[in-house]
């Protein structure tokens, strides 16, 4: 059937890569992912000029960054099946606009509260976009080459932006301030929403009996919210107080009561049926392992830059451009890889290189050269994983139907956030450990910072290892999407 997709965004078949609609398509959509990616770590570098200027302590400054990790990775689930039932235009266009006007409401902010309060909002919008994006993505291309450069570049953009983000972050708060790291947004959300309207296909809410699954919807978004709220807090109240233990508890027992409600649920939020796609649980579990341990990376390795070698934040923002580099060229060449021997070997294969750059980040000396300790390690970092984020996204969504596209990426999306944010609890809990251990026995801060790096960069390369041999349960297809397109209506 010859394609139907006219400028009020009507789809009734694939969309060939190399059209013109599909180039613009393919540019929205990992703009969308871009803007979600770098804003959770953009702010990181302004945070001594916020901290500054609203007289943030040092404990609640942290909210600043962790606010949006919080509902972003919370509501990830919810967002992802209500692209799926309600459209993913709809949730796309109106993540846009509240991102926007939260973004808008945070630079403008005059005090603490009104801040950490855009940024939850900012996160929360982040969870509607996101999986409504990738799961346009994969039932938008054609099945084969195309998909899977679609998907190429989307692991490559995202991996681009969280270089990126701190890169931009240091150059708008060492510029005009920091109020722009947030005021930067509402444009590019302007023109990012004209172009969703006028290229994405309406589609029309999926027709189903009964009634939504309000309790399903407000247990999985309570027990996700806890989940990440209790692994953020961790590092900072600790592992053994009241605080974590009771947070977990409480969000063990509200995911537990999840899924009892969605198996006796006639119309379930997350039909657990999904989870018999064979290799999905296995990609999702690798993609948390793997952000387990690229997520710390960013962390330790900006800390080093800046505490034991004197980086300003601008200069340590421009120390990771090779990395976008590195996730560029990888995100070209992963896709053929995956068409020609499949998922599985391009997943473990880039899990394992990945890992051999954080490691090498590991054995850094307290006096290093960029170009010999640092950069090394980055390209080979970057080549690795930036392979990782292309063949576990086509793990993941081959095989899903098109009605559960939004599902499935909600699901890689919230493994994603939830392991970065459990990485981060855990990793640099044993870092710090390791850092007072020395400071206790007297050795010099320099000396005692550098040996606590290591051993977190150290257990985030295995973290790597694990994410590889995890990789081994996925289905090695040469596929890169779903098998069952969603069709939309022609008018």
């Amino acid at each position: 059937m010859a394609l139907a997709h006219g400028p009020r965004g009507m789809v009734g078949s694939p969309v060939r890569l190399r059209s013109r609609l599909g180039v613009l398509t393919l540019l929205l959509l990992a703009a969308v992912q871009f803007l979600d990616i770098v804003d959770a770590s953009i702010v990181n570098v302004a945070l001594p000029s916020i901290q500054r200027s609203l007289g943030f302590s040092q404990q609640n400054l942290q909210w600043v960054v962790s606010g949006y990790i919080l509902t972003y990775g919370g509501f990830l689930l919810l967002g992802g099946r209500l692209a799926d039932l309600l459209g993913r235009r709809r949730m796309l266009v109106a993540g846009l606009i509240l991102f926007a006007l939260a973004s808008l409401a945070g630079g403008l902010a005059a005090g603490q509260g009104l801040l950490v309060g855009a940024r939850l909002v900012q996160g929360g919008s982040a969870a509607l976009m996101a999986p409504a994006a990738l799961s346009e993505l994969t039932t938008t291309f054609r099945e084969g080459a195309d998909r899977a450069t679609a998907l190429g570049v989307w692991g490559a953009v995202s991996g681009m932006a969280a270089a990126a983000g701190v890169l931009f972050g240091g150059l708008l708060s060492d510029g005009p301030g920091w109020r722009w790291v947030l005021f930067v947004n509402p444009p590019v959300c302007l023109v990012v929403l004209a172009a969703a309207l006028r290229l994405l296909p309406r589609g029309t809410t999926r027709e189903r009996e009964g009634t939504f699954d309000t309790r399903g919807a407000l247990l999985v978004t309570a027990g996700m919210l806890l989940l990440v709220f209790g692994l953020v807090r961790a590092p900072v109240v600790g592992w053994a107080t009241g605080q974590t233990i009771l947070t977990l508890v409480a969000a063990g027992i509200l995911l537990a009561a999840f899924a009892v409600n969605e198996a006796r649920s006639r119309h379930p939020l997350v039909p657990f049926s999904i989870l018999r796609v064979r290799g999905l649980v296995a990609a999702n579990a690798t993609q948390l392992i793997a952000f387990a341990g690229a997520f710390t990376m960013f962390f330790f390795v900006t800390l080093y830059m800046q505490e034991v070698l004197g980086y300003s934040p601008l200069r340590a923002g421009v120390a990771y451009l090779p990395i976008t580099a590195g996730f560029a060229v990888s995100g070209g060449v992963a896709p053929q890889l995956v068409i020609r021997i499949g998922t599985r070997p391009v997943v473990a294969g880039g899990a394992l290189v990945g890992g051999a750059g954080i490691y090498y980040l590991a054995r850094v000396p307290i006096h290093g050269s960029y170009v010999a300790d640092l950069l090394p390690g980055f390209v080979v970092m970057a080549l690795g994983m930036g392979s990782v984020f292309v063949a576990v996204i086509a793990a993941a969504n081959a095989g899903v139907p098109g009605d559960d596209a939004g599902l499935a990426a909600g699901l890689l999306n919230a493994s994603q956030q939830v392991g970065s944010a459990l990485g981060l609890a855990i990793i640099s809990a044993i870092a710090i450990t390791r850092t007072d251990d020395l400071l206790a026995a007297h050795a010099g801060r320099i000396d005692a910072l550098d040996a606590g790096y290591h051993r977190g960069l150290l257990i985030g390369s295995l973290s790597m290892l694990a994410a590889a041999v995890i990789a081994t349960r996925i289905g090695n297809t040469r596929t890169s999407g779903p098998l069952v397109l969603a069709q939309y209506p022609v008018e």
